[in-house]
């Protein structure tokens, strides 16, 4: 039975690293953008969700609806002016340049909000859970699980069956032709930028919610959601989930017999799936 529950937790934790790991599979899928900053935006949105609890006015849950939007709005800015610069064949230049944004937002929020530990206070919804036996489920990790799979489900649709997703689609494909009938692929890259920005702010607050964090929480993060993205497939949505979940039940279920092997666990699935599996469990068909 501690099996089971193990499985039933790493499945709901597996919710919230695909909210992570949504963005950064997203951005690549659509420009070939790795972003290392990936990671520091997740703890800048739960940072920012703090700053805004402090005033009084909102807590966690209402503040998403102020973070979110911000986030979406810088990364639709960023992808104009600083991300769309380093476009290019070869994946340096958004590597080199992602990875100073990330130390540059570490460091900031080291300066103006301290190197101290924080969290999110939810209330009730935090703690509440749902028993069936032996098996508790935790309420709001069980929401971030409906949330993750309601929004990487809708994100696939738009992708499938609208416009803009046809237009992402082909401007990921043939950006050159694209642009020749009048479609702005800077435009319909920074839309894809703000899309991935406003999910890692959500993924942020409810990693926040869940447990502490610090300026330099970013770090693993991005790690998670690299080997959650790799398991399941470069610029797959919904390889995005499944890997997260393989990820998070391999953490769970390791810990159950040793709690240091919770991380040591996962970077250990992700390497048997880097050498037997390098495409992912869904492989994304390469534009040539």
């Amino acid at each position: 039975m501690q099996i089971v529950s193990a499985v039933i937790q790493g499945v709901l934790l597996g919710g919230l690293y695909a909210l992570f790991a949504a963005g950064l599979s997203f951005m690549f899928g659509v420009m070939r953008l790795v972003n290392l900053a990936h990671g520091a935006l997740a703890v800048l949105a739960a940072y920012g969700a703090v700053w805004l609890v402090q005033t009084g006015v909102f807590d966690p849950l209402s503040a998403a609806i102020v973070v979110v939007p911000a986030m979406a709005i810088l990364g639709y800015v960023a992808q104009r002016f600083v991300l769309q610069r380093t476009l290019s064949e070869s994946p340096l230049p958004s590597v080199l340049v992602t990875f100073g944004i990330a130390i540059i937002i570490s460091n900031l929020l080291l300066v103006t909000m301290s190197a101290n530990d924080q969290g999110l206070n939810a209330g009730p919804i935090e703690t509440a859970s749902i028993s069936f036996g032996e098996i508790t489920i935790g309420v709001f990790p069980l929401i971030v699980l409906a949330f993750s799979v309601l929004v990487l489900g809708g994100l696939s649709l738009v992708m499938a069956r609208t416009q803009f997703g046809r237009l992402v689609r082909a401007v990921s494909d043939d950006e050159p032709t694209v642009g020749l009938i009048g479609a702005n692929p800077k435009h319909i890259y920074a839309i894809a930028a703000a899309i991935a920005f406003g999910l890692v702010a959500f993924a942020g607050i409810g990693y926040g919610i869940q447990t502490t964090f610090k300026p330099t929480s970013g770090d693993i993060l991005l790690i998670y959601a690299f080997e959650a993205v790799i398991i399941g497939g470069l610029g797959s949505l919904w390889g995005t989930l499944i890997g997260s979940i393989i990820l998070g039940v391999v953490q769970t279920v390791a810990a159950t017999f040793d709690t240091s092997l919770f991380q040591l666990a996962g970077h250990v699935v992700f390497l048997v799936f880097l050498v037997f599996l390098p495409n992912g469990i869904i492989r994304r068909k390469v534009r040539t």
